[in-house]
């Protein structure tokens, strides 16, 4: 590719949510010009069902960039608008697959910015499955936009060590920090004209991280321990993984945020809940799984020492 430096790059940066804004935000510090910010419309959110505008657009209003948010991304007037930007890259965070006509537009490309080492978890949820899958390391890729999801050249990675008491929140703080570094990174590259493509690898066994349903949040106390310590912490703190908890003949919802494992050989039915004053854990194939911050139905997430204070279990009492 020949140097581009005569050539400044006019940035439409696209995404969404709080991990979008971090890259946003290292853009403009690293001194780019954005001339356009894409986002989803607001939305009604919470339990007032109050309208919302999407942490990218807050952010964006804040600095007086430009906003887009259309519904329909093939919408013509849209289109027009992003014509109209004169932008020659667009830079995709967190946001929604694009048609050919919208990645295609600017004259050196459109780049994305994925939360995981490529080819492995691909998807709308690479951060929770790294976790739940028991990975030890991931990253941050940026690669270019082709007609697939997720399957373009990479341009740059960064790798992340998991550590064991990670939970979703934590790891996605850092790969945000991490990923807004490689965004800028690659800009620069793209910049200067240093820019290289690396196709994905197609031969290795690939893991997929696809949207987490309800479903997939239901924990499963059969599971081996470690298992079901890593499906929890993987999905905390959202969406939380639940469970159902039978007690005094009613079955109620649970959700469960963070645990600790304990091995131990016992002889209670998995589920089982054993209490103490200060604990409260459930027993597992291989030990117990000590309960450490919960939310009960109709109230706030709570340490486990404030839900004891107002919880009855009877001899019975499990989770299932």
């Amino acid at each position: 590719m020949s140097t581009l430096k005569n050539n400044p790059l006019r940035i439409v940066f696209m995404g969404t949510p709080d991990f979008a804004v971090g890259s946003l935000k290292k853009i403009l510090e690293a001194g780019f010009n954005v001339v356009g910010v894409v986002t989803a419309p607001d939305r009604p959110a919470g339990r007032g069902r109050k309208v919302q505008e999407p942490a990218v657009k807050q952010f964006a209003v804040q600095h007086k960039l430009k906003v887009l948010q259309p519904t329909n991304l093939k919408d013509e007037t849209f289109l027009e608008e992003l014509k109209n930007l004169d932008a020659n890259l667009q830079v995709v965070v967190a946001f929604r697959m694009l048609p050919k006509v919208v990645w295609q537009m600017p004259q050196y490309g459109t780049f994305n910015l994925h939360a995981s080492l490529l080819p492995q978890y691909r998807g709308a949820a690479p951060i929770n499955w790294a976790i739940i899958n028991g990975e030890t390391e991931t990253g941050v890729t940026t690669f270019f936009i082709d007609e697939k999801i997720d399957t373009g050249s990479i341009i740059l990675q960064k790798t992340e060590k998991i550590l064991p008491d990670d939970n979703a929140g934590t790891l996605h703080d850092r790969l945000m920090e991490l990923g807004a570094c490689l965004v800028v990174d690659t800009c620069k590259q793209i910049e200067d004209g240093t820019v290289t493509r690396q196709a994905q690898d197609e031969g290795m066994e690939l893991r997929p991280a696809p949207k987490i349903h309800k479903d997939t949040c239901q924990i499963d106390w059969n599971a081996e321990m470690e298992d079901i310590y890593n499906h929890i912490r993987g999905l905390s703190p959202y969406p939380g993984a639940w469970t159902q908890l039978v007690n005094a003949g009613k079955t109620e919802p649970m959700k469960i945020f963070k645990t600790e494992m304990e091995q131990s050989e016992h002889n209670y039915p998995v589920g089982k809940l054993l209490v103490g004053k200060k604990f409260l854990k459930v027993a597992v194939k291989e030990g117990f799984i000590s309960l450490l911050e919960l939310q009960l139905p109709g109230k706030r997430r709570m340490q486990v020492n404030e839900v004891l204070n107002g919880l009855n279990l009877d001899k019975d009492a499990h989770l299932r």
